[in-house]
């Protein structure tokens, strides 16, 4: 391995005169701050969560206030956010800090890593930046720089290659300013050592760098071998009374888990024959343009069906039914294309 010191030497120099030094999380830095950003940034550019972390902050302001909000209010914050397990375990980790912790984070980076929706380098965050700890990370950013630098062939998520580059990181991580190393490696990777257009000639890195030696800064890090999406289709049906609309809660695990939804059918089925439209008196139909919503393992063929109703239903069967008023909307978990088919509305 390449002289550890000056490594995090020009990381940190850099730092210091480059990284970002400004952003909400960075002051006040508790473990609850950093724990929520980071799990905010979790798939997830700055400049989206910042006003997501910002309203979080303001309706949650602690890990008291977060364990006894609800799962609705919870969800209702993330709306649009995407990868919502993220804000369910978020709310599940903050319930047994309180309960089994005392409301006090672990001074520990394992018994972090233990907590729902904190991996391995989700708690080395936390340790180094909120609490000074000696703990190294490992996060996309950083998977970069580090297999650019060393030009490390394969793919990241194989374990075989983690493992190999979670001894290169934690060999990097100096015992020093560790919190502070830790912010500059999530920049370096943020902002020069981009996915595309790097920025290798001002990179304090480049001169060492062993892709940028060879030319194929670009081949780094290794993509996943890839797989044709599957396509599925669904049709939702958009029943419409009065300036309300109906929605239907999902169950807390699965897709769009505790999020609340429009009715769906098989797109096979005849549009009119749902048990939500039992005993309904139906005045008008209507069909929306039909779009796509992607999933990391498969696209969703998303088809609209706008049902006006004569009379409102208060209760189907045994679903969870909220009316949504388009004018006074409720705040409540959405998916994210029931929430763009309620805008368009």
């Amino acid at each position: 391995m390449k002289s550890l010191s000056l490594f995090s030497k020009a990381v940190l120099g850099w730092f210091d005169e480059h990284g970002r030094h400004d952003l909400p999380w960075q002051h006040d830095k508790t473990p609850y701050r950093v724990w929520v950003s980071e799990i905010m940034l979790q798939q997830t550019q700055v400049v989206t969560v910042i006003p997501y972390y910002q309203r979080f902050m303001a309706s949650f302001p602690n890990v008291q206030a977060l364990a006894r909000a609800t799962s609705d209010e919870v969800l209702h914050h993330w709306t649009g956010l995407g990868y919502y397990a993220r804000a369910r375990n978020l709310h599940k980790c903050a319930q047994t800090i309180v309960n089994d912790y005392g409301g006090e984070f672990p001074r520990d980076a394992e018994l972090l890593e233990g907590l729902s929706g904190i991996g391995r380098s989700t708690a080395g965050a936390i340790a180094s930046i909120s609490m000074g700890m000696d703990s190294a990370i490992l996060d996309g950013n950083v998977k970069r720089v580090l297999s650019r630098f060393h030009a490390i062939e394969g793919w990241p998520g194989n374990k075989k290659i983690s493992d190999a580059m979670w001894i290169v990181a934690e060999g990097y991580t100096p015992k020093k300013r560790t919190g502070d190393y830790t912010q500059a490696m999530m920049d370096l990777g943020a902002t020069l050592c981009t996915r595309s257009k790097p920025q290798c000639e001002i990179c304090p890195l480049m001169p060492q760098c062993e892709a940028y030696e060879l030319g194929t800064v670009k081949t780094f890090p290794n993509s996943k071998p890839k797989k044709v999406k599957p396509v599925k289709s669904t049709r939702m049906l958009i029943i419409e009374h009065q300036g309300e609309v109906l929605l239907r809660q999902q169950p807390s695990s699965g897709l769009w888990g505790g999020l609340w939804i429009f009715p769906q059918q098989d797109i096979q089925d005849e549009a009119l024959q749902h048990p939500m439209l039992d005993n309904c008196k139906v005045s008008q139909v209507q069909a929306g343009e039909p779009f796509r919503h992607t999933f990391s393992h498969y696209h969703l063929d998303i088809h609209p069906l706008r049902i006006t109703l004569k009379d409102k239903v208060e209760q189907v069967g045994e679903a969870q039914i909220l009316w949504y008023n388009l004018k006074q909307p409720a705040s409540v978990g959405l998916a994210a294309p029931v929430k763009k088919l309620l805008d368009a509305l």
